[in-house]
């Protein structure tokens, strides 16, 4: 198994967060997380849908309005309809993504292109609610329904930003399958080297994906690839809990059982329990268990990608 890959990683990006001045005001939301923390790991494909569309920058301040029941993008003081605009130029674009290998997407909160949940949206007669999804957005995850995606806003929050960036890698390792020559033999070794790493997010989810693999051999190539990825992501994307992990924490300390004495076996169970409890980080019970394993031969445990989910200078399981 590869654990946190060298080749470069792609990150679709909304221009803003990168500094560039493609706002309607003509400014920029540079996000120095993104750029000097993740861009470390990634390589930023910058788009900006109402400058590429040629809307001009600076330009009109625009929203989202519901007009007899339809969704469109307008200008607030003009009241230009450029929704056809947006949704052609969207359209055209992210096929052109569809080229650039992206393992993840981050886009501005907010906004009437690019905000991903609850964008304002106008309607006469009452008031703004917040209830929509960009333009450009809607065509994004329409075009790429598995792709890992969030927006700036939202990665502020640190379970949040775990669970994204543990999909990013996922996801990159997956399609380094696919573009491999891939057999059902790789598929069931990297289906059982994300073992612990689903269960952590849903048991129930792993029983139907094992389910998959096990009658991989009676399905088409090309259908067993677009279930297996659509079903791997969305697990994923359900949010781990501490009781999940402190649950996948004592079956991978299972595997170190017979190798440790029972002192060591009564300190790495107290560990996972306090982190159970909330009592410590989970950096704790997994600096613990790879500890050992720098000690003891465990090939499965050691393949685990649990253990190794991306990069540890992002420090992520310090706070979880």
């Amino acid at each position: 198994m590869t654990h946190s890959p060298d080749p470069i990683i792609r990150i679709g990006i909304s221009s803003c967060l990168l500094g560039e001045k493609v706002r309607y005001d003509g400014g920029h939301k540079l996000d120095t997380y993104l750029t000097k923390t993740l861009g470390r790991f990634f390589e930023w494909v910058s788009v900006c849908p109402e400058a590429e569309t040629g809307f001009g920058t600076p330009r009109e301040a625009m929203h989202l309005e519901r007009i007899g029941g339809k969704l469109g993008l307008w200008t607030v003081r003009s009241r230009m309809d450029l929704t056809a605009r947006m949704k052609a130029y969207a359209a055209a674009r992210v096929e052109t993504l569809y080229g650039e290998n992206l393992s993840g997407y981050i886009l501005k909160s907010n906004s009437p292109s690019c905000g991903l949940t609850g964008v304002r949206v106008h309607e006469a007669g009452t008031g703004p609610a917040r209830t929509g999804r960009g333009l450009f957005a809607d065509a994004l995850l329409a075009r790429f329904p598995c792709l890992p995606v969030e927006e700036d806003d939202r990665l502020c929050d640190l379970r949040i930003r775990e669970n994204w960036i543990q999909r990013v890698f996922a996801y990159y390792r997956l399609n380094r399958l696919w573009e491999s020559r891939w057999t059902l033999r790789k598929l069931e070794a990297f289906q059982a080297e994300h073992k612990l790493m689903l269960l952590s997010h849903s048991p129930q989810g792993v029983r139907k994906l094992g389910h998959l693999v096990a009658q991989a051999k009676y399905i088409p190539r090309q259908m067993l690839k677009r279930e297996y990825e659509s079903h791997f992501m969305r697990i994923l994307s359900i949010r781990a809990t501490p009781g999940r992990h402190a649950n996948v924490l004592q079956h991978a300390a299972g595997y170190l059982k017979e190798l440790l004495d029972a002192e060591s076996r009564r300190e790495l169970h107290h560990h996972i329990e306090d982190y159970r409890r909330g009592n410590v980080p989970r950096v704790v019970p997994l600096a613990l268990i790879r500890h050992y394993l720098g000690r003891f031969d465990v090939p499965y445990l050691a393949g685990q990608a649990y253990l190794h989910p991306y990069p540890r200078e992002l420090a992520l399981e310090n706070h979880a």
